[in-house]
């Protein structure tokens, strides 16, 4: 009998959208590669990126222990925040990162050595290995700086965003641009648009490197709106403005959840997001288009918690994709 030889599967985005997604599909057997965004600067990965000059680690702690085969302990030491004293609000897994940096010389090597004690099925890899900072540009024209500003500017809820960019050029890191060259599949999403997916089309060579690749591009469609910066986006919406960021039409297929959380969750997040907070399917909008729409059951049945030391704990989801259902999903469309 003739093997089948593994798909290439690489996901880019960041932040929680990414360890989801991640912590379903290092259970099938692909050779998984997880491109992650470097554009954060808040919390504790911003206090140790200003103050040690190291690369942001978060995205990438977070990245690695979602695709980790060790033990529950080893994953919660990683994810670990002191709670009290000079590190409070720090991940552990954030202060080893840097100081593997720091003590090698190199982010990569530093992630790898982590990959190694965290035996990940998978590899993780920072988009950039240069100081990427993100600028945003409201519609009336005002600029702030710092990915950071997303989730705790009140202008930008007021306003809106008209557009990001980086404050100077960064250059895709090597291996990123090799999985891409040679993927199979490409998995965007879910996750923030703005602070987690779209910095990593800002890259010097990523969006070139997507347009040319042949691999079959999948975009996960966020369950949810935020005010200022998607408000009242339907899945259309998100194509356009992924599309736009990235130089052209390259999406060929787009999950959608059908399942809504419980009424009361729902309510809660329109009194923060306002009207229009739940992402609708733009059936009519996708008539004509050139990706195929899969709709299924995609929600998590959990309501996330977090760290009561997590500093931006206010700032993440509480509803979110199911990793099960979501890589299951996805491993059907290979």
């Amino acid at each position: 009998m003739i093997k089948k030889k593994r798909k290439n599967v690489v996901t880019i985005g960041g932040g929680t959208g990414t360890f989801v997604l991640l912590s379903g599909l290092k259970k099938y057997p692909v050779n998984l590669s997880a491109i992650l965004s470097m554009a954060d600067d808040g919390g504790s990965t911003g206090v140790l990126r200003d103050e040690l000059g190291v690369l942001p680690p978060g995205d990438i702690r977070q990245g690695l222990v979602a695709l980790s085969e060790s033990s529950q302990l080893m994953r919660n030491l990683m994810n670990y925040r002191f709670e009290n004293g000079g590190l409070e609000g720090h991940s552990f897994g954030n202060i080893f990162l840097s100081a593997l940096e720091k003590v090698g010389g190199s982010f990569i090597k530093g992630i790898e050595e982590v990959g190694k004690i965290l035996n990940i099925r998978g590899e993780v890899i920072p988009v950039s290995e240069e100081d990427m900072r993100l600028i945003v540009k409201l519609k009336n024209g005002k600029i702030l700086q710092g990915e950071t500003q997303l989730d705790h500017n009140k202008e930008i809820r007021r306003i809106g965003i008209e557009k990001i960019y980086l404050k100077k050029k960064v250059k895709a890191c090597k291996k990123a641009l090799e999985r891409v060259k040679k993927a199979d599949i490409i998995v965007i999403g879910p996750g923030d648009l703005y602070g987690s997916i779209l910095p990593n089309f800002l890259v010097e060579g990523i969006a070139k490197a997507i347009l040319k690749s042949k691999a079959k591009i999948i975009y996960n469609c966020n369950l949810t709106n935020r005010k200022g910066q998607t408000d009242g986006f339907g899945l259309a919406d998100y194509v356009d403005l992924l599309e736009r960021y990235l130089g052209g039409q390259r999406i060929d297929l787009v999950t959608y959840n059908l399942r809504r959380p419980p009424r009361q969750i729902l309510e809660r997040y329109k009194r923060k997001e306002g009207k229009g907070v739940w992402v609708e399917s733009d059936d009519e909008k996708n008539k004509g288009r050139r990706y195929k729409v899969i709709k299924a059951d995609l929600l998590s049945r959990k309501i996330a918690k977090s760290s009561k030391s997590d500093k931006i704990a206010q700032t993440r989801s509480l509803i979110r994709h199911d990793p099960d259902k979501l890589a299951k999903l996805i491993f059907s469309l290979l």
